[in-house]
C-alpha cells in the first residue's frame, strides 16, 4: 500500500515547483515588458543608438573608400555595413543594462529585490529586454542596405537577426553584470566607454581580421566580440556573390591556432560566453542588498 502522507508530500512539492516556475515565467515577462515600454517611451534614445553606426557607415565607409579602393566591384563601404550593425547591437545592448544602476540609484530596484520572486528571473528578464531592444535595432539597420549596395535575401535576413539575437543575449548579460557591481551612473558610464571602445575596434567590425601583426592579432582573438561579428559578416558575404579577388582580401573567418573557425564553433563561443556572463549576473544579484 502507498503511503498516504508520502503521496501527499510528493502532490505538495510538485505543485510547489509549478508555482514558482509559473511565478519566475511571469517575472520573466512583466521585467522584459517594462524594458520595452521604457526604450519605446524614450525616442530620443532610439534615434541616438542609430545615429553613430550611420555616421560610422556614410562618412567612414564613404570616406575610407578611395582609399581602401575596390576589389571586383566589393568596395568597403559593403564590407563595413556587417560591421555597423553589429555596432548598434553591441552599444545598444551593453547600455541597455544603464536601466539598473538607474533602478538603484531611484530606490526601485531595492523594491524589485525584496519582492517574494526569485532575482534569476529579474535578471533573465533584463537579459531578455535589452537583448530584444538591441536585436531589433541591429535590424533595423538592414534598411540602410541598399544604399551602400548591400543585397538582401530571406535567408540573408534570418541569419543576421539569428546572429543579432545571439549577440544581443550576450552582451546584455555582461552588460547587467558589470551594472550589478555599479551604484553611480557616472561610473557605469566610464567604466562601459572603457570597454566598448576596446571590444568594438578589435572585433574586426571595422577591419579585416587577416594579416594583423602578431600583437594585434593575438588580442582580437581574446575579445568575443569577434566571434560575434564573423558569422554576422559571413551571412552578408554569402548573398553578395563575392568574387574570388574581394573574398582574399575583404574575407570573413577568425582563425584560431592555424584553424579557421566554422561558423559553428563561433556561435558556440558567443553562447558559453553569454551563459557565463548570464550566471555571474545572477550570482551577482544573489549577493546585492
Amino acid at each position: 500500500m502507498s503511503d498516504p502522507v508520502a503521496t501527499a508530500r510528493t502532490t505538495e512539492t510538485s505543485t510547489s515547483a509549478g508555482t514558482r516556475m509559473r511565478d519566475g515565467l511571469r517575472t520573466i515577462w512583466i521585467v522584459w515588458k517594462r524594458e520595452l515600454i521604457r526604450f519605446v517611451r524614450q525616442p530620443a534614445r532610439i534615434v541616438t543608438s542609430l545615429a553613430q553606426p550611420v555616421l560610422f557607415l556614410f562618412v567612414l565607409g564613404v570616406g575610407l573608400t578611395p582609399l581602401v579602393g575596390q576589389s571586383g566591384g566589393f568596395d568597403y563601404k559593403k564590407f563595413v555595413f556587417p560591421g555597423v550593425v553589429a555596432m548598434t547591437v553591441l552599444s545598444t545592448a551593453i547600455f541597455s543594462a544603464v536601466s539598473i544602476v538607474w533602478d538603484r540609484e531611484f530606490g526601485f530596484l531595492r523594491e524589485m529585490l525584496v519582492a517574494p520572486v526569485s532575482r534569476g528571473s529579474i535578471v533573465m528578464g533584463k537579459t531578455l529586454g535589452g537583448a530584444t531592444i538591441a536585436t531589433t535595432q541591429g535590424v533595423i539597420m538592414l534598411v540602410l542596405a541598399p544604399f551602400v549596395g548591400v543585397r538582401l535575401t530571406p535567408l540573408m535576413v534570418v541569419e543576421v537577426m539569428g546572429a543579432c539575437a545571439l549577440m544581443a543575449f550576450g552582451l546584455t548579460a555582461f552588460g547587467v553584470f558589470v551594472a550589478s557591481r555599479i551604484r553611480k551612473m557616472e561610473g557605469f558610464q566610464i567604466v562601459m566607454q572603457f570597454l566598448l571602445l576596446p571590444m568594438l575596434f578589435l572585433s574586426g567590425a571595422l577591419f579585416p581580421l587577416a594579416g594583423l601583426p602578431t600583437w594585434l592579432s593575438v588580442l582580437t582573438k581574446l575579445d568575443p566580440v569577434a566571434y560575434a561579428v564573423d558569422p554576422l559578416r559571413r551571412a552578408v558575404f554569402a548573398a553578395q556573390d563575392l568574387p574570388a579577388v574581394a573574398t582574399a582580401r575583404f574575407g570573413a573567418g577568425v582563425e584560431l591556432f592555424g584553424h579557421v573557425l566554422p561558423v559553428g564553433e563561433e556561435v558556440l563561443v558567443v553562447a558559453v560566453f553569454a551563459l557565463v556572463f548570464l550566471a555571474l549576473a545572477i550570482r551577482a544579484f544573489a549577493r546585492t542588498e
